[in-house]
């Protein structure tokens, strides 16, 4: 009877039995992840930002409308000139702020996620490049 090495010798019941070899570890990717790039985080939270104020500006307004409305029937019924109700016109601005909620997220997108998003849109496109050449710099993460 030989010894083989491959397979591991019985071990008694009251013995663990022995701990199987330790995978080799991954080579570490030469760069980081588009996901966890910093940049990107910080264009989602300008994005989310950006949806989160037209949002609470066109459905915040509403919500005051419908809450008046139910609470304060006096205030909405009152006429403010020449029989036109406060009500009505408290509907008909609904259209101007919700064009107001359409031009803060447009200001917001040219000023603060725009920039962001050309920016790593060009980063890749360098990066993209370099993959191509096969000369990419290692880089320990931006």
């Amino acid at each position: 009877m030989s010894h083989d090495p491959s397979r591991p010798a019985p071990t008694y019941p009251w013995q663990p039995p022995p701990r199987p070899p330790e995978p080799p570890p991954r080579p570490s990717p030469d760069r980081v992840p588009p996901g966890r790039h910093s940049d990107l985080r910080v264009l989602r939270g300008a994005y989310r930002r950006q949806r989160r104020v037209a949002t609470l500006t066109a459905l915040g307004y509403f919500v005051v409308f419908l809450v008046l409305s139910a609470f304060a029937p006096s205030l909405m019924t009152a006429t403010v000139t020449a029989g036109v109700p406060a009500g009505l016109l408290l509907a008909l601005a609904q259209l101007p702020v919700t064009l107001l909620a359409i031009a803060l997220y447009e200001r917001t997108a040219s000023r603060q996620v725009d920039p962001l998003a050309d920016r790593i849109r060009k980063l890749s496109e360098i990066d993209a490049k370099r993959d191509a050449r096969g000369n990419r710099p290692r880089e320990a993460g931006r």
